[in-house]
């Protein structure tokens, strides 16, 4: 694509804006689309002509500088590049500039005097802002960066807007929020809510009262990150070094182990727990019963939120180990037995330190999504407090006080970011590749007899213990009362969500049919949104070269950084007034699915896109095809796993969420997650089990659907060993 032709397609979708599309009412969504002439939602040209917006002339007069160079083909870089800035800082300095409440900049004030009130930018603000992006990155071309293709320039313009609008300026208004107290920069307050004692007190050690809740998250979120990985390395191990996935018991067991907490929604686990250890919970009723133990309520605290983060976290560590135990080289193993080595000399030798990189991550994605984790704590949590559901009653509570939970957020944030730095730090620059492109048909070295037995006792249990959770998932939302023992089968759970009634034609008249609409549309919606955002962003980083690339980078993957908690409570204080307004529309849970799940799919990207030779791109390039045409002919085709990989993940992800939407959502768009945990608040656990049970369901068929469409990849060695005929003397 060339500089001329972008240049001419950002000034159409410039002059779309200007002329036709609605100035304001982005918070509206399209209901204001029809409504001019007349009113805000009349596009810019209309206000410009009533006087109305007479502040935003700047605008329509860089247009009319850009429009006959464009169109001629004979616009300089220079002047493509300045008019986009301009465009880009005009609409989004006015739009901060002036907002509800007039002026917000009281040093304009002798330039614009007392202008009128402005409500949020629109659709036509949007197309603007687009046109000026799309100049920026022709102007770049023309001046000869990014190879002079203007497609990757604008790619790398546009993706670094969205990634600054959606990612970063929502963390800088937390900030921001978080020094400010009553509309006053406040440093001290801000010092003040850091320090408090609600964070840092350590009264659990010398009184009967609690620790602060950083003490509290960072106490569960270790002992969940040690346990997990502990758990899912002993699974693992059967997997790959015990022989257990050979058997038709083992291989459906170790599947549907990693399958269920994928698609089960992240507080789910804590229904299942309080039907069978709350006080007239099934397991404590039977103990009663059987051995006078009393009832208690032991599960409402630390034990049972760290039971249900364990159930969740556990497979996606084995997951992770699974496939690092499968890389190893057996070779290596080979060549220490050879010299000599015990198993259990091998083992602490060689395997073990070739697991270390997967070990952090598995404790650094425990740790983390125990960070970000809200809906077990809001549910088991009891007098149990953490980060996330402190910040949750700071917004929602009788003491709305977003200066408090922003400077919550930010602890929690700093956590997260500390034990990045801290996995960085223990695996240190040393090299951990096995896989070198040499032949390696060796076997995997066994387990040592003891250390089998030991993952033997452990993992079988907790199977059983995790099919007793989700078989209390799956029945019941179909019995009566199942945490009283009534399981007499009924309906009255799943109709009074999905009643399906007939008034001229079938009726969605059941409580739960709104947010599950609402949830699939979103979820379909968001998918494909992060998967190709995703792997443009992948394929730019992996395959381009420009100022700024790393920066990208750290960019997009700051989201996977932020817990969702703090995703939520920035999203709230950025897109809550103008100029870019969002609360209350189904546009901003879209928005948060989009960047909240974006580092997966860029990740997924770049991991796929390592393993096609960088020739294919050459010899397209040798063959004239610009960077476009290689993408699209070239690279996408060859990508259709990584992409199908990232939709299914960003559905189930978007179907399940809780922590960052919870504060986005609204009357008019409840999502089933949130829905789920207003039936718990109010006491209704069978309703919400059996609506847990519907997601589950329709999570399955998806997972499997997205399987059998890309086909499972088989990369593996030989399952036994090969015996060589023996060679005859003479032969």
């Amino acid at each position: 694509m060339g500089a001329s032709t972008l240049a001419r397609a950002a000034l159409a979708c410039a002059a779309f804006g200007l002329f036709i599309a609605p100035w304001h009412g982005l918070q509206d969504g399209f209901s204001e689309l029809p409504a001019w002439p007349g009113g805000t939602a009349a596009p810019l040209a209309v206000l410009l002509a009533t006087g109305a917006r007479w502040w935003l002339w700047p605008v329509a007069l860089l247009l009319a500088v850009a429009a006959p160079g464009a169109l001629r083909r004979s616009a300089s870089g220079g002047l493509l590049l300045a008019v986009g800035a301009g465009l880009v800082l005009a609409v989004l300095g006015t739009g901060y500039a002036i907002g509800l409440n007039g002026l917000e900049w009281s040093w304009l004030a002798p330039l614009l005097g007392a202008p009128p009130p402005q409500p949020s930018l629109g659709w036509g603000a949007l197309l603007v802002l687009g046109g000026g992006i799309g100049l920026v990155a022709a102007g770049l071309a023309a001046r000869g960066n990014f190879g002079a293709d203007a497609f990757v320039a604008f790619l790398v313009c546009g993706c670094g807007f969205l990634l600054v609008l959606f990612v970063f300026l929502p963390l800088v208004t937390m900030l921001s929020a978080a020094l400010y107290e009553d509309g006053r920069f406040a440093p001290a307050a801000f010092g003040a809510r850091l320090a408090a004692p609600e964070a840092w007190s350590l009264a659990c050690l010398s009184t009967s009262q609690g620790c602060g809740v950083v003490w509290n998250t960072l106490l569960l979120a270790t002992l969940t990150a040690v346990i997990s990985t502990l758990l899912g390395l002993a699974f693992a191990l059967l997997a790959v070094r015990g022989g257990v996935r050979r058997g038709p018991l083992g291989s459906g067991a170790f599947r549907a182990m990693t399958i269920l907490p994928l698609i089960t929604p992240p507080f789910v686990v804590s229904l299942a727990l309080i039907v069978l250890f709350g006080r007239t919970g099934i397991v404590t009723g039977l103990m009663w019963d059987w051995f006078d133990i009393p009832r208690s309520r032991w599960i409402y605290g630390l034990p049972g939120v760290l039971l249900a983060q364990i159930l969740a976290q556990a497979p996606i560590a084995f997951l992770l180990l699974d496939g690092a135990l499968r890389a190893i080289a057996p070779s290596l193993e080979e060549a220490a037995s050879t010299m000599g080595a015990k198993r259990r000399v091998v083992f602490r030798t060689v395997t073990w330190p070739l697991l270390k990189p997967a070990l952090a991550a598995a404790f650094l994605l425990g740790f983390v999504e125990s960070l970000a984790d809200f809906g077990n704590p809001l549910v088991l949590g009891g007098d149990f407090d953490v980060l996330s559901t402190r910040i949750f009653f700071a917004i929602a509570g009788a003491r709305h006080d977003p200066g408090r939970a922003a400077a919550l957020a930010l602890l929690l944030l700093a956590i997260t970011l500390g034990v990045f730095a801290l996995q960085a730090l223990w695996l240190g620059k040393r090299r951990y590749t096995t896989v070198t492109g040499k032949g390696d048909s060796g076997l995997p070295a066994p387990l040592p007899k003891g250390l089998k037995l030991a993952c033997s006792v452990v993992v079988w249990p907790w199977m059983i213990f995790t099919a007793a959770v989700y078989g209390i998932i799956l029945v019941g939302g179909f019995v009566h009362d199942i945490g009283r023992g009534d399981l007499s089968f009924t309906w009255r759970h799943l109709g009074t969500g999905f009643e399906i009634g007939w008034f001229d034609g079938p009726a969605f008249i059941g409580s739960a049919w709104d947010s599950l609409f609402t949830t699939i549309q979103v979820a379909a919606i968001a998918a494909p949104l992060t998967a190709g955002l995703g792997i443009l962003l992948a394929w730019l980083i992996a395959r381009q070269v420009f100022p700024g690339r790393r920066g990208l980078e750290f960019m997009t993957m700051l989201s996977f950084a932020i817990p969702g908690t703090v995703v939520g409570v920035s999203y709230i204080m950025a897109f809550n007034v103008p100029p870019v307004e969002l609360t209350g529309t189904a546009l901003i849970l879209i928005l948060c699915f989009v960047f909240r799940n974006l580092p997966v799919g860029v990740r997924g990207g770049i991991a796929a896109l390592a393993q096609i030779d960088k020739s294919l791109d050459e010899a397209s390039a040798t063959m004239g095809g610009g960077a476009f045409d290689t993408l699209r002919r070239v690279v996408l085709p060859l990508l259709r796993p990584a992409i199908v990989t990232a939709l299914a993940y960003s559905f189930v992800t978007a179907m399940t969420a809780v922590s960052a939407v919870i504060f986005l959502v609204s009357a008019r768009h409840n999502l089933a997650t949130v829905y789920i945990v207003g039936r718990v608040e109010a006491g209704e656990m069978a309703l919400a089990i059996a609506y847990s049970t519907v997601l589950i369901l329709i999570m399955l068929v998806m997972v499997l659907g997205i399987e059998k469409l890309v086909g499972r990849v088989q990369t593996g060695r030989r399952a036994v060993a090969v015996v060589a005929p023996p060679i005859r003397a003479g032969a």
